[in-house]
């Protein structure tokens, strides 16, 4: 048994707005909490194949809602527990009508100023990882995947936040780690006994977080209050690139929160033609944003029925999976393609499609998902969806600014200056 952290789901702070479901990082299975009438349970569903489907996973008495799930690469579902100030760790897998568990050990939680949560699945799908989140510092747990239950693997000094994977292979994590009053991205190499070095610096007392990054083409998605201090702002750059980091005009959504939760991967020499999902959550809901950083817009599309809002994934040829459970369909995927706006495309929208599987048809619920961002395409203008849920109809497209101005030498992401190199 190791010591740490504890907390409860809803004591996340600045963690990102947790999703439906979560997904493994090649996108063959999910797991989630589901609820039949007042009881929780564990439920996998397997999304690579012809027809998604979903296996409950109920133990010997109802979950907490608190409880972490998160699938394996092998199928198997990793479920986090708090009992008695202690958090047990163990893999779920069916066993005929049974559930079958492989208790890992568990993780002392004697600090109740602490807390502790699963990091986002690793991409080879053979380990998992928790942070626990102290006073005065962070620690990596390996809780899955190890040869003798829960190994401490690193100790970063601060407070840490988030959790993004930037390779392939589990060795390096982002962490955005608050430390002297400001929080900046960081890089956590796991080979090497949790080596710390930084990643995003992007003015001197801005608060800087990374969201999200692709492996493929390096693209990151990030949140800084550099541009405007005191307000935070989306922005993006590429790892490794000598260009500033720059924020889109086209991202800020008002009133509501803008959530960066899938990149399109495979486009290995073209970051800025990687689409990218973004969850919008309004004072009346959940929907859809899609956007690539080489377009000025962003394109609203009305999310299907039941979605597990901030769940989906892309396919190499541009074809986003969101899952979605209904009453009449408990299980299944709705598959939204393109164009959404050619990359480059700095006008007019392209008209998008969906698809369901599982139970749903053809047209998944609700019929056609369309672009909400067209030239006319307000309400009542032939769309058999209904509008996507937001303050209003979205503005028509900013008018075309000039470019970007280069910068006279090349700048390190962590070193860009800001200025006039913010895009609108």
């Amino acid at each position: 048994m190791t010591a740490c952290a504890m907390e409860s789901a809803a004591d996340h702070g600045e963690d990102a707005v947790r999703a439906g479901c979560t997904i493994t990082a090649d996108g063959a299975f999910a797991a989630r909490l589901a609820l039949d009438g007042d009881s929780w349970f564990p439920e996998r569903w397997t999304l690579d194949g012809p027809e998604p489907y979903a296996v409950p996973l109920p133990g010997n008495q109802p979950e907490e809602p608190g409880t972490e799930v998160q699938p394996m690469g092998d199928g198997r579902v990793l479920i986090r527990r708090l009992a008695d100030g202690r958090h047990l760790f163990a893999l779920l897998y069916p066993t005929g009508p049974d559930t079958g568990e492989l208790p890992l050990g568990a993780v002392e939680c004697p600090d109740p100023g602490s807390r502790l949560r699963l990091l986002p699945p690793a991409p080879c799908g053979e380990r998992a990882y928790a942070l626990a989140v102290g006073r005065r510092s962070s620690a990596v747990w390996l809780v899955a995947g190890g040869a003798f239950g829960p190994k401490h693997v690193a100790e970063i000094p601060g407070r840490c936040s988030g959790g993004v994977w930037l390779d392939r292979t589990g060795r390096m994590l982002a962490l955005d780690r608050e430390l002297d009053g400001r929080t900046k991205a960081v890089v956590v190499d796991l080979h090497r006994g949790g080596e710390v070095s930084p990643l995003l610096q992007i003015a001197a007392d801005s608060d800087d977080r990374l969201l999200l990054a692709d492996a493929d083409s390096g693209l990151l998605l990030l949140r800084s209050d550099a541009p405007s201090p005191g307000h935070d702002r989306l922005g993006w750059g590429v790892l490794g690139s000598t260009l500033p980091v720059r924020f889109p005009e086209c991202l800020k959504v008002a009133g509501c929160a803008v959530t960066p939760f899938a990149i399109q991967p495979g486009q290995v020499l073209t970051p800025e033609g990687c689409a990218v999902a973004l969850r919008v959550d309004g004072p009346a809901g959940s929907w859809l944003g899609v956007w690539r950083p080489a377009e000025r817009r962003m394109h609203q599309l009305a999310a299907p029925e039941g979605w597990l809002a901030g769940a989906g994934v892309w396919t190499t040829d541009g074809v986003l999976q969101l899952p979605y459970a209904t009453a009449e369909t408990p299980c299944a995927v709705a598959r939204l393609s393109g164009p959404f706006g050619a990359p480059g495309d700095t006008g007019e929208a392209g008209e998008a499609g969906a698809t369901g599987t599982g139970d749903a048809g053809a047209a998944g619920p609700g019929g056609p998902v369309r672009d909400r961002t067209a030239a006319g395409a307000g309400p009542g203008t032939g769309t058999s969806s209904p509008p996507w849920p937001g303050p209003g109809e979205p503005s028509e497209p900013d008018p075309p600014v000039p470019p970007v101005p280069v910068a006279p030498r090349p700048v390190p992401l962590q070193q860009a200056p800001l200025g006039r190199l913010v895009t609108k």
